[in-house]
């Protein structure tokens, strides 16, 4: 098999020093999931990556990218050193996307970013092999290493690009060089952080910075921000494309029906009507399917085909996926969408559990990080959704705590402080016939309120 890189090109790429003659088959930063022949990149980050390179290659590394000297790694031990890991694994991904001849799509956005780039690959990966990131991976360390993995004969790329603060876009998308930019959205998320939506909406426009000339732009028709967008892509000299369900959308959603387990949705695009069949449920997910295809015209291949492909979607973990749970008596259908949340995807998800066949509809909220001052009055203004869509909410976190309070008292499930401590109430809770929506920001870590349901459940 060729190898993802060999000596030569690594030591080309990073400008390091590497004794051995080795070949690499993959690039890893994490030894729980380091499979033979890969880097192991040392990077810093809540613990030293140095700290297990050793282990590393006791696992099977063919190398690691280092920029001290590890402990306990054996003399001769194949090491790339570097003057700093971080910027050598962008010097990698740098590397792979100027060796690449592939066409890269980059995608962004306040909610949808990682919904809509699975989908990509999907789609895309009915007009050739496709790299995407893995799971989330969409920052200063995500996007190279997500480039760095570059297979050599992938005809399609799709980078996600995030942020947290201002400035953060810009040089990860002059790094990904996206053929096509997609902007999912322009929300709230991080307005904390940023100080308002117009800057939300500056930052995500960024992406720009970083589109490869004859490019495009897809952007959000439904956003207020839609006319500034499209007058940037202007400015850069790229096309732009909308989508959504405003009239004169280029991708326009027309119509949506959904059930507990997916929807049909027809679409216009270029003049052509197409119908859509999608496994996961909700109409976010269609409006994600309108950026998609937007996308895939801009690349100038066939929606058609595309739409095909993506009734083979389905949400991933943590993204809304869809699992049978036993519970003492029988059966409760667990919706995870854990991995974050923001107002508009709280309420995607409520809708979501609303459509469910169910005795009961539960949801279990942890808190949503960086709003604000604004914070409090957000989470509390949910209740109207939650209590329609729930027969009891379940809470955990200081700002869920305002829509604890703010529910109807026969709503009202418990309000516990962390995740840790909401699990087993939640847990005690569930009878069979119930569905349960278990959604918050990564930091409120209610992965571990699924993980406690998940027990005891056959993979």
């Amino acid at each position: 098999m060729t190898a993802l890189w060999t000596a030569a090109e690594l030591r080309a790429a990073t400008g390091g020093t590497l004794g051995q003659d080795v070949a690499v088959a993959g690039i890893s930063i994490d030894t729980r999931t380091i499979a033979p022949g890969d880097l192991f990149v040392a990077l810093r980050a809540a613990r030293d990556g140095h700290d297990f390179v050793a282990d590393a290659l006791a696992r099977g590394a063919a190398a690691a990218l280092v920029d001290r000297d590890p402990p306990g790694a054996a003399p001769g031990a194949p090491l790339l050193r570097v003057a700093d890991t971080l910027a050598g694994l962008a010097a990698l991904g740098a590397a792979a996307r100027a060796r690449s001849a592939a066409r890269f799509v980059g995608v962004t956005g306040s909610v949808g970013k990682t919904t809509t780039k699975e989908m990509l690959r999907v789609a895309l990966a009915a007009f050739g092999p496709t790299h995407a990131s893995a799971a989330s991976h969409n920052n200063h360390w995500g996007v190279p290493l997500t480039l760095a993995r570059m297979p050599r004969d992938a005809a399609f790329g799709v980078i996600e690009i995030g942020m947290n603060n201002r400035g953060e876009i810009a040089p990860l998308a002059r790094l990904a060089r996206p053929d096509i930019a997609v902007v999912t959205n322009v929300g709230t998320a991080h307005i904390g952080n940023l100080g308002s939506e117009e800057a939300i909406a500056e930052e995500k426009g960024d992406i720009l910075q970083g589109v490869a000339p004859g490019g495009a732009l897809v952007l959000p028709a439904d956003s207020r921000f839609a006319a500034r967008l499209r007058a940037r892509a202007a400015e850069a000299g790229l096309r732009a494309l909308t989508h959504g369900e405003a009239p004169g959308a280029d991708a326009r959603l027309l119509s949506y029906e959904g059930d507990a387990e997916g929807g049909r949705a027809e679409i216009v695009l270029g003049g052509e009507r197409i119908a859509l069949a999608l496994a996961a449920p909700g109409r976010h997910v269609a409006l994600n399917a309108c950026a998609v295809l937007a996308a895939v015209a801009a690349l100038g291949l066939s929606p058609r085909v595309a739409a095909g492909a993506l009734a083979a979607f389905g949400a991933p973990a943590g993204r809304g996926r869809r699992s049978r749970i036993a519970v003492p008596g029988g059966e409760a259908l667990l919706i995870d969408d854990s991995y974050n949340a923001s107002p508009p995807s709280i309420r995607a998800g409520l809708a979501v559990l609303a459509a469910q066949r169910a005795d009961r509809r539960l949801a279990a909220l942890g808190d949503m990080r960086e709003l604000g001052e604004a914070a409090p009055a957000i989470h509390a203004s949910l209740a109207p959704d939650a209590a329609a869509s729930c027969d009891l909410v379940f809470t955990c976190g200081e700002m869920m705590g305002h829509l604890h309070r703010a529910l109807p008292e026969g709503k009202r499930g418990a309000h516990l402080p962390d995740s840790a401590a909401l699990a087993p109430v939640l847990r005690a809770a569930l009878r069979p016939g119930d569905a349960v929506l278990v959604k918050g920001s990564l930091g409120s870590r209610m992965a571990v309120v699924v993980d406690e349901l998940m027990r005891g459940n056959a993979p």
